[in-house]
């Protein structure tokens, strides 16, 4: 396919779906793209977004307002690009992201400075059977551009089932499961097409945290007192309200998610690092609490899902308030001790070390919930030690204990 047909040119706009076929290298039975490279050249009036993929896959792209998103949906995709790619951008386009999206579904998000229209869309064919995705992009007025033309996918996002949920057998957690054992569900934050902080060895937070979470599986499994599950076990990524739904259904006894922070202004980097430990709270214990989680609640529109408000302020202020009434609250706030008496043995702890604020993820009113920021990926010293099998282990192995000792207080407060 050389160019635009007058189909495609109809549906500029709307939706653009491009397909490579007698063109591109013969369909495989398990058909598998790799994109190799990526570039944008342009202005602030029109810019082109280029990717190349070893073979000729469908593309689906649509747009999405608040924030200015192009996104693009395709099948079975691996990137091979250099980590630092999409992070700066050009003319109409601040930054873009990859990854999976959903189990065989890759994702490209593409942030933009204006609202724009998709101008052209081509897909032509290069030697040796690759091909060439480019996108032209133009500048428009945002009541042009209104919700964008994926607004009404907002229902659209991975769900449990279409995902590899755990390393768990089926059915193990259902109704009438063995309850003399606590459920601990671990959550890898980030993930595929939302990657979190890169530090300046060009880590990503969302690799960190899983080699972390990965290790805390086995020594919470060592410990043969628990049922542990992971939000995800590979580099895919899972929504927030999938993560909930993921502890809800598994009516989990504990909550760790895990992350690793990071501060834009360099005139902190040096000086700022270690592990903090954050707790629910509708008002944040102090302004980097709120920054922090204001960031990690965008990781939806990050990966691109349509913004819609959450079942409104409303109903989150009221599970807050049924937060506080119960004694959840007062749970998180022990496992939340715990954590930094046993962490404090193996990493180096933040100024302030506990803090408090509303991330959506801690949402669980009957499951006691923690994140713990596990360093500064933006600090040299805690990314060396984040990228450290031995550190891993080490924290692992405080987490792991600090864990045990919250359920030994547990039960014999129960006594």
């Amino acid at each position: 396919m050389g160019g635009v047909s007058n189909r495609f040119v109809a549906l500029i706009g709307f939706f653009v779906l491009l397909a490579v076929s007698a063109l591109a290298a013969p369909v495989r039975a398990q058909p598998a793209a790799v994109a190799t490279d990526s570039s944008i050249a342009g202005d602030k009036e029109r810019t082109d977004f280029t990717m190349t993929l070893s073979t000729g896959v469908a593309v689906e792209v649509f747009t999405l307002a608040n924030p200015y998103r192009v996104i693009l949906d395709m099948p079975d995709v691996s990137f091979e690009l250099p980590k630092t790619s999409g992070q700066s951008g050009k003319g109409l386009i601040s930054a873009y992201r990859y990854g999976l999206f959903a189990a065989r579904k890759a994702r490209v998000v593409i942030d933009t400075v204006l609202p724009v229209s998709i101008d052209r869309a081509v897909m032509t064919p290069e030697s040796g059977g690759a091909v060439k995705l480019q996108l032209s992009l133009v500048a428009i007025d945002a009541g042009k551009f209104g919700a964008g033309t994926g607004a009404s996918r907002t229902s659209k996002r991975p769900t449990l089932s279409a995902r590899k949920a755990a390393e768990s057998p089926p059915g193990k957690y259902e109704n009438g499961r063995d309850r003399r054992r606590p459920v601990v569900v671990i959550d890898p934050g980030h993930g595929g097409v939302d990657p979190g902080t890169l530090g300046p060895s060009n880590v990503y937070e969302k690799d960190v945290v899983l080699a972390v979470a990965k290790e805390l599986l086995e020594e919470l499994n060592k410990l043969d007192r628990f049922d542990v599950a992971m939000t995800r076990t590979e580099d895919v990524f899972v929504s927030l309200d999938d993560r909930l739904e993921f502890s809800s259904t598994r009516t989990a006894d504990l909550f760790l998610s895990l992350h690793a922070d990071a501060i834009a202004d360099k005139r902190y980097v040096a000086q700022t690092r270690g592990a903090t430990v954050y707790t629910l709270s509708d008002r944040a214990s102090d302004e980097a609490a709120r920054r922090m989680a204001e960031k990690e609640n965008s990781a939806d529109a990050i990966a691109g899902l349509a913004s819609f408000t959450d079942e409104a302020e409303g109903g989150v202020r009221d599970i807050l308030i049924d937060l506080v009434k119960r004694e959840t609250a007062n749970f998180s706030m022990a496992l939340s001790n715990s954590l930094v008496g046993r962490l404090k043995e193996s990493a180096r702890l933040s100024s302030k070390p506990q803090r408090s604020a509303a991330f959506k993820v801690l949402r669980q009113t009957g499951t006691p919930s923690v994140l713990v920021e596990l360093g500064y990926l933006s600090n040299k010293e805690d990314e060396k030690r984040l990228t450290s099998p031995d550190w891993r282990r080490k924290v692992a192995k405080s987490i792991a204990a600090a864990v045990g000792i919250y359920f030994d207080r547990r039960t014999a407060l129960a006594r």
